[in-house]
C-alpha cells in the first residue's frame, strides 16, 4: 500500500517581523563604515527580498542609474540574472556606503560587499561570502537582543507575507522572489498560519 504523500504547506524558515526588522535597522552604529555595510546588506535583503547568495555575488557595476530609477542586479541560481528598482530609502543606504567606504567611482568589476581587516574596519578587495553576510546577521541580531534563530532568509518569508498581506497579487510577489512556481511562493506566506497563544490557551482540558 502506498503511503500518503507528504503535502508541506508552510516553509520552515522563521519569519522576521516588521517591528523586529525595525528594530535592527536602528540598532547598527552606522559612524563607521562596517555599520554602512552591514545596514546597506540587510536594507536589501529586506527591500528587494533576495538570497542571500545573490546579495554575495553583487559587484560595483550592479548598482546602476537608469536616470529615472536606480536598479540592482542580482545573479542567482541557475545563471539566471534580476533587475529589481531599488526604493528611495534603500538607495540612501546604499549611497552612503559607497560614498563612506570610497567605493562610489571604484572598479565596474569590484565586489559590491566587501570583507575588513580584523577590527581595523578597513575594507579590503576581497568580496563578503554568503556566510560571512550569515555571521555578520547572527552579530547584529545578538547586539539588537533579537533571537539568533533568525537568518538572512527571515527577511525573505517576513517581505513576501507583507506584500501578500496588503492585497499584492500573488503573481507580482512571485516575480519579485524569482519563483518559477507561485506554489513555491506560498511556502514563504504566513498570513493565516499562525497559531496564537489565545488558541492554546482556550484549550479546556
Amino acid at each position: 500500500m502506498r503511503a500518503e504523500r507528504l503535502k508541506i504547506v508552510e516553509g520552515k524558515t522563521p519569519e522576521i517581523t516588521i517591528e523586529q526588522a525595525r528594530l535592527l535597522l536602528r540598532s547598527i552604529d552606522t559612524t563607521n563604515i562596517v555599520g554602512l555595510r552591514d545596514r546597506a546588506i540587510i536594507g536589501i535583503l529586506i527591500y528587494t527580498a533576495a538570497r542571500v547568495g545573490a546579495v554575495a555575488k553583487l559587484r560595483r557595476c550592479d548598482v546602476y542609474d537608469l536616470g529615472d530609477q536606480n536598479c540592482l542586479r542580482f545573479h542567482e541560481k541557475g545563471g539566471k540574472s534580476r533587475e529589481i528598482p531599488v526604493r528611495h530609502d534603500l538607495r540612501q543606504l546604499i549611497q552612503e556606503y559607497l560614498e563612506s567606504g570610497g567605493l562610489a567611482y571604484s572598479d565596474k568589476a569590484s565586489p559590491l560587499f566587501r570583507t575588513t581587516i580584523r577590527r581595523t574596519k578597513r575594507l579590503t578587495q576581497s568580496s563578503m561570502t554568503a556566510d560571512d553576510m550569515g555571521r555578520m546577521l547572527k552579530r547584529r541580531l545578538r547586539t539588537a537582543g533579537l533571537p539568533s534563530r533568525l537568518s538572512p532568509h527571515s527577511f525573505r518569508v517576513a517581505t513576501i507575507t507583507d506584500l501578500l498581506n496588503q492585497g499584492v497579487a500573488l503573481e507580482d510577489v512571485q516575480n519579485l522572489a524569482g519563483h518559477a512556481d507561485p506554489r513555491t511562493t506560498r511556502l514563504y506566506d504566513r498570513r493565516q498560519r499562525k497559531i496564537t497563544r489565545n488558541i492554546v490557551e482556550r484549550i479546556s482540558i
